[in-house]
């Protein structure tokens, strides 16, 4: 049974890592702020170093307890769908009608974390591999039982393309964060969305 102490610690717990993920989307994990999360949160050192004794372990957990399991649930989504290219397409999509604000100033998180935190340290490049991994496996089993279903042509390679589609969506937030133009996204994405439409099977 858990206590009404332990269910503290883990409702703390958690508000430091939705803090600590906000700072560093926006500012990076190099320049995040240990003093303005505690600020923010109202706590202090101690309860942040009782859950996390460092930095760079806040970083690592930030990365495996909320960017893997918040990325996760959005391609589950999509790729559940009885035709998943169709939930593709409609995450796509829905991605380009809300590209403004913080997502077009900032990007994504992930991609953001790979190109600062992954020529420095090992331990954020691992994780953030393992989060790539992930997507690619799921898009690649989706789209090899759509194959054996017979929705999908048979001439492509799912693991090939689920990484073509990985690195299309990354290049194009990419380019339209650089460009500070959310109609680069939205046109990359139209591209995409035709491109994946044409994997179905033409109808017989």
């Amino acid at each position: 049974m858990v206590t009404q102490r332990e269910l503290k610690a883990e409702i703390t717990r958690e508000k430091i890592l939705d803090a600590a993920a906000d700072e560093i989307y926006r500012v990076g994990f190099q320049a995040a702020s240990l003093c303005d999360i505690l600020t923010r949160l109202g706590i202090s050192k101690g309860a942040l170093y009782h859950h996390f004794p460092s930095k760079l372990a806040l970083g690592y957990a930030v990365l495996d307890d909320v960017l893997l399991s918040k990325s996760g649930a959005a391609w589950d989504g999509a790729l559940n769908q009885e035709d998943p290219i169709e939930g593709l397409c409609a995450m796509l999509e829905d991605e380009a009608h809300v590209m403004s604000g913080m997502r077009l100033t900032c990007g994504c998180p992930i991609n953001n974390l790979a190109q600062e935190m992954s020529p420095l340290d090992e331990g954020f490049r691992q994780r953030i591999e393992k989060i790539y991994r992930v997507w690619q496996r799921r898009i690649q089993n989706a789209l090899a039982g759509a194959q054996q279903r017979g929705q999908l042509r048979a001439d492509f390679d799912a693991g090939e393309v689920a990484y073509f589609i990985i690195a299309s969506i990354q290049g194009a937030v990419g380019l339209a964060k650089n460009a500070q133009n959310c109609q680069i996204f939205r046109s990359s994405i139209k591209g995409l969305s035709t491109y994946l439409r044409n994997l179905k099977k033409a109808p017989t």
